[in-house]
This record gives structure tokens, sequence and C-alpha cells, in this order.
């Protein structure tokens, strides 16, 4: 049997076994289990509970390594990590050293913070490729803190304006800093506890595009004084990146000309190297450590020509061997470092999760972001003890980590252990490393930071809307600062999705060929209307923000005035009663002046009068009910009007030129009371015009929804509920078929 007759066979077995139920006539076939909801009390009690193998569980679900690491491969991967660890660690040093710096503080911070949350992370993360530590987005908001509250002009001395006391402003910085990220660590743990991940869908693409877009700016721009070599303090407030540019250019005649021609040989042999191992990536085992040689060339130089002495040029300074103790986070400094907590604790998660969800789907394996969020948090939770800065996942260091032959979590435990041996002996070797160098990796880092300018295009082709948010995004924090412009950024988002869902697209269905396919009648030509049924769809979920805007295209596309219709019916009807009272009024009139004349009452003249009234009525009844376009077709709606109310044929009034509407729900994933209200007014209007509602593609939800709004009632039943349009199609075409067709049986 070829293809082609088997798919018609398919589709006559599909024809003949396909049998029209409304959701009523499903709830008596096939009628919903009842779901026991347990209180809260009950649930709260069942999780307390504990046995071996749910501590088990919970073991392996919150420690990952010890789920995956005695299962490790190491034949196949060991290698690959080592190599992958020591490329990451050496590249994690100099990085460190910079954004240290851009944070605003010492630079063997940021070797710190590239060991102990580095090797955190290792224990409790689910990703197996990204590479998590100092990260120039998250450097620059801590830097915007610390340098705010914590400026340089606090520590001048009153005798020399030009000296600061940079130990007690750095001691300050670092508390700040620490203090910042056990505020930031909190938040995430309690986050991932409470199964908050999600909140990082309200980050979209675009958004975070033109968020990280901004910050590279940012990050350039506090950078620029040390490339020029300009004494200069900055603020960080709104359009405080107008301001510093003002006061750079304002200064620019105070340039250190050693350490501008230093910033550029150093900004442009590592753009060159970094180019070459992108083209020869294929041909090199590993890429050449650029930004290693770079410290290693330039803090010898520094060294043993004394550049500092002879030209001016600013080096790091000293940077102490050995681990620091542990301290407590100063609780007096939360208060004023808790709105940007919680702003660097989502832009933190949302840059990890995005990076490992990239390198999970293109590897096959699943990141758990829940776990993701409390694995980031310990990490800056017990990093602030020892003196840590708040992190993230770096961009470039992840790409490096995967492109080396990284395989999991190991090459991160090899690139802390690299740290770790720099920090205990090495350390010190850096002390006349110039700024200019450090300022230089961190400009260079921010290349791939700023090919995403290319979006502007890709979105302006695909998707203006899209487009509109990175703009804003971009401007906002560019103006604004960064925690500022993160908060406008996700309100306009949020604002974007609710004009989409009012700007929602409306349509009239209408037949394809005489099948079970419905299309929009004015983009298809081939979908016809069926005469006497309209069928009206919303792209979207009605409910409190578009209700109204609903019933106006619902009116709009059926091509009818329904409430002038209905004010003109009730017009006719006040107009045949008043006439009614009237001849009333006047037959007791005349009965009671017959009844003066004679002396008795004149029963048949009353009846006579009374009669020709009833006549009329029962004339204008039939003519209701039997004139007109067969179009017409009584339903639950013209049944009351056969029961006292009058047709619009009777009371002389344009009747639609359908009989039912069906409303296409397919696309409703929720009904609020707004939305049971709207339906209610849909119903009862079209119901006074003769035009019987139903509802077609409800998904449980909206059948609870409904239900729990009381929308079911006698007048509107599940009888008019129904699984698809074609069902409810079929249904009232037999329904139409079987009324207009003459009973022929004697």
């Amino acid at each position: 049997m070829s293809d082609d007759e088997q798919t018609q066979q398919c589709e006559e077995t599909y024809c003949k076994k396909r049998t029209v139920r409304s959701e009523a006539q499903l709830d008596e076939i096939a009628p919903r289990s009842r779901v026991v909801k347990l209180s809260l009390w009950r649930r709260l009690k069942n999780k307390m509970r504990c046995s071996e193998d749910t501590a088990r569980s919970m073991l392996l679900r919150y420690i990952p390594v010890m789920r995956w690491l005695p299962r490790y491969p190491a034949r196949e991967w060991l290698l690959g990590d080592v190599v992958s660890g020591l490329s990451v660690g050496i590249v994690q040093l100099p990085q460190g050293l910079a954004y240290a710096l851009l944070a605003g503080l010492p630079p063997v911070f940021g070797l710190y913070t590239s060991f102990y949350p580095v090797f955190i992370y290792f224990l409790l993360g689910t990703s197996r490729h990204i590479s998590v530590g100092t990260f120039a987005v998250v450097c620059v908001m801590i830097g915007s803190v610390t340098e705010s509250l914590a400026p340089n002009y606090n520590f001048m001395s009153s005798e020399n304006a030009t000296f600061i006391d940079t130990v007690a402003r750095d001691k300050l910085r670092v508390e700040l800093a620490t203090s910042l990220a056990f505020l930031v660590g909190l938040f995430q743990i309690a986050l991932g506890l409470i199964q908050f991940g999600f909140v990082v869908t309200y980050l979209s693409d675009p958004l975070v595009s033109g968020y990280t877009t901004a910050s590279a700016i940012h990050v350039l721009v506090s950078q620029l004084k040390y490339l020029f070599g300009i004494r200069m303090s900055q603020k960080t407030q709104p359009f405080s990146l107008i301001h510093t540019l003002i006061k750079l250019f304002s200064r620019i005649t105070q340039t250190n000309i050693g350490t501008i021609v230093t910033s550029l040989i150093a900004t442009t042999i590592l753009l060159v190297v970094k180019y070459l191992n992108e083209r020869l990536a294929s041909k090199f085992v590993m890429p050449i450590p650029i930004e290693l040689i770079m410290l290693i060339v330039s803090t010898g130089i520094s060294y043993a020509v004394r550049l500092d002495d002879m030209f001016g040029i600013e080096n790091v300074g000293d940077i102490p061997v050995g681990l620091k103790v542990p301290l407590l986070p100063r609780y007096s400094l939360f208060g004023d470092l808790v709105g940007n907590a919680f702003a660097i604790a989502v832009v933190g998660y949302a840059i990890t999760i995005s990076l490992g969800k990239v390198f999970a789907s293109k590897h096959g394996y699943k990141v758990d972001s829940n776990q993701e969020l409390i694995a980031i948090g310990f990490s800056n939770f017990v990093g602030s003890f020892f003196q840590c800065f708040a992190i993230s996942a770096s961009v470039s260091r992840s790409v490096l980590q995967e492109s080396t032959g990284g395989n999991s979590q190991v090459a991160s435990a090899v690139a802390s252990f690299v740290i770790f041996i720099i920090i205990l002996r090495a350390g010190e070797l850096f002390q006349d490393l110039p700024k200019a160098i450090l300022a230089a990796i961190v400009v260079v880092n921010l290349k791939g930071m700023f090919k995403q300018f290319k979006d502007i295009g890709v979105l302006w082709k695909t998707n203006k809307v899209d487009l509109l948010i990175w703009l804003v995004t971009f401007i906002a924090t560019i103006l604004l600062n960064m925690d500022i412009g993160l908060a406008v950024s996700v309100a306009f988002s949020l604002l974007t999705v609710i004009f989409r869902i009012q700007m929602s697209t409306y349509s009239i269905l209408g037949q394809v060929d005489e099948i079970d396919i419905y299309r929009d009648v004015t983009k298809y030509p081939q979908a016809k209307e069926i005469p006497g049924i309209k069928i009206f769809q919303s792209s979207t979920t009605v409910f409190f923000a578009n209700a109204d805007m609903y019933i106006e295209a619902l009116y709009k596309k059926c091509g009818i005035d329904v409430d002038r219709l209905i004010e003109k019916k009730r017009k006719a009807i006040k107009k045949i009663i008043r006439k009614q009272e009237k001849a009333n009024k006047k037959a007791k009139k005349e009965t009671q002046h017959a009844r003066e004349v004679t002396g008795h009452e004149n029963i048949g003249f009353e009846d006579l009068e009374m009669g020709n009234i009833q006549k009329e009525t029962e004339e204008e009844k039939q003519q209701g009910l039997v004139g007109g376009d067969l179009v017409i077709v009584p339903g639950h709606a013209t049944s009351k009007t056969i029961q006292g109310k009058r047709t619009l044929q009777a009371l002389g009034l344009e009747k639609p030129n359908f009989h039912s509407l069906i409303l296409d729900f397919s696309s409703v994933n929720f009904v609020d009371t707004v939305c049971v209200k709207a339906l209610k007014k849909i119903c009862k209007n079209f119901a006074e015009i003769e035009v019987d509602v139903y509802l077609v593609g409800c998904n449980g939800a909206a059948i609870n929804g409904l239900k729990n709004g009381n929308f079911f009632d006698d007048a509107f039943s599940k009888a008019h509920v129904f699984a698809a349009v074609h069902d409810a199609v079929t249904y009232l075409t037999k329904k139409c078929n079987d009324q207009v067709t003459p009973d022929t049986r004697l």
C-alpha cells in the first residue's frame, strides 16, 4: 500500500471515529479527577521528614561533586582538564589583578577572589564548562559602590589637599566589598532555596546584551585615568559617566606621556596576539598566554628601568604574600549596600546561568538553575569571610576553558590551585607592575562585549520591540548608572510585554477547503466563512488589561454595533408597551363609560378589545418565528423570545447575518474575574440580538477559572463549550440542518 493510500485510509478512519462532544458530555464520559491539595502545614511537615535515603538524596543534590566525581572518567578527561586548568589559571592571574583595580580595590584581593570562590563552585556547581571568578561587569558595579561610599576626597589630608590616605581608603573599600559579597551571597542562596531561579527569565537576551554593552562603556571610561596616567576621583550617580568624561578631558593636559605610551604599546601587542590566537587556534595546543607574558615582561622592565621614578608611571605597589585570616563582615554597612547587593546578585546570576545554558546545550547536559544560584551564592558567601568580592562567570575564561579541552570543573580546581601557588609564593614579584598594563588588559578583554553592537542590525531586521529594549537598556545604563539602569531596563522590558498583550491580533476565522483547518479570512484567500457562523480568535490571553479591547474588537470584527442594536430593540419594546398601555387605558375608559350609560358592565365589549390586542400580539410572535432569512436558527437565545420577548424581526429591526458566535480560547492561558465578567457581558448582549455564543479550545486552567468564577449557569452551560473549532462548527451545522429540514412523517 502506498503512502498516499495509507494517509487517505487514516483520514477516513479518523473522520468515521470522530465524534463531536461538548464539555458537558466529556465530563460525563471522562470526569476530571479531583486533586486534593495538602495544607501548608502538611507540606512543610512532609518536607521536614528525614530518612537515610532523603538525606543522601539532598546531599547529592546540593553538593553535586559527590555525585559526578566518583564516576569521573579520568582516562578520557583528565589530560584535557589539566591543560585547560593551567591555561585558565595563567589568564586568571592578570585578570584577577586587573579586575580588582576595576572594583576600586588593591590588586591582591583579585587573587583571593580567583581562589576561594572558584574552589567552592567546583564543589557545588552543575555546569561543567564555565569559569567563575572576577568579571568586568560585576567588578564595575562593585567599583561604583566602593568609590561612592569611600571617595578619594574623604581621605585627603587637611594640610595637603593632594595627599590621599590610601591605607585608610583601601581598608574601608575592602570592608565595603566583602560586606557586599556577603549580602550578594545571602540573596542568591535564599533565592535558590525557595526555587526562585526563574527570576532570570525577566532578563531577556536583548536586555542582557544591551546592559553588558553599556557596562563595557562604563568599564572603558573607568580605566581611562589609568591609561592616561591622570589622577582623579570618580562619582557613581546618574549622569556620572558624562561627568567623568568632562572631568577627564578638562585635565587632558595632565596626561603622563610615559603612561600613555606604555598603554598604547601594551594594547597593540595584546590585540595583535589575541587576533593570532583566534586565527591560528586550530594549530595551537593552547593559546599564547600573552597576558601572563605581558605581566612578566612589563614587571621586569619596570623593575630594571625604574619606570615609576624616571617617568612617573604608577605601579601596583605592595602585594602581601600568603593567605588572609578569615574576618567577619561589618554589619553596620549592610544598610547602605542592600539595594546594590540585590542588583549584583541578579546580574551575576544572569550572566552565570546564561553561559552555563549555552555550554550545556552545546555538549548535551542539563544545568540546574536553582542549584546554580546556591552554588554562586555560597561562593560569594564563603569568599566574603576571606576578603573576596562578588563573582560571576567570565565569558572569556569560560570560552578558553571549553576550547582548550576542559570537560568538567576539575579544570577550575586546577586553575584555583595555580592561583593558590601564586598567592603563597609569587605575588610579591608583581609589585613593580605598571597599572597601565592592567588597564590595557581590562580594555582589550572588552572586545567581545563591544561586538554586541552588531546585535542592533540583527534586531532591526528581526524584531523591532527587542531592538527598542536593547536601546533603552543601553541608554538607561549609560546615563543612569548600573543599578538604576538595570531597574529601568527590567521595568521597560516588562512594560513591553504588557503592551504586546494589549496590542494583540484579532481575526475572524474561515474554513479551508471544507476540512477541519481554520485560518484568518483576511490573510488566507482559501479560508471561507461558514454561513450563519462567526469564529472569533485572539492571539493572547483575555485578562483585566485587555478585556475591554477584546469586546471592542469582537464587535468590530462581527460588523455590527451590538450596543446600538440592543438600544434600538429596547426602545422598540418600550414603544410597544406604551401603545399597549395606552390601548388598555382606552379600553378601560370606554368600558367605564359604557357602564355609566347602561348601568352594568359590557363584558363582551371588553373581551372584544382585549381580543384584538391578544390577536395582534400572537401575530407578531408568529411573524418573529417564521419570517425573515433562513440564516437565523433558533437556539437558547431565541427560545427566550418565544417565551415572551419579541424578536428583532417582529420589532422591524435588522437581524445579524449569523446565528452563532464561536470564541476561540485556545490562546487563553488563565481566566481572571475581569475575563469572566467580559464573557458574561458578551453572552448576555449577543443573546439579546438572538445570537448563540460558544467557547472552544479551553484548557483545564481556563475551564477551572470559568467554573470558579461562576460563569456556567442555565443560560450558558458546559454544553456550549467544545474542544476544537471544528467540533463546534460540526455541531452547529447539524443543528441547523435538523431545524430547517421539514418533518415529512405522516
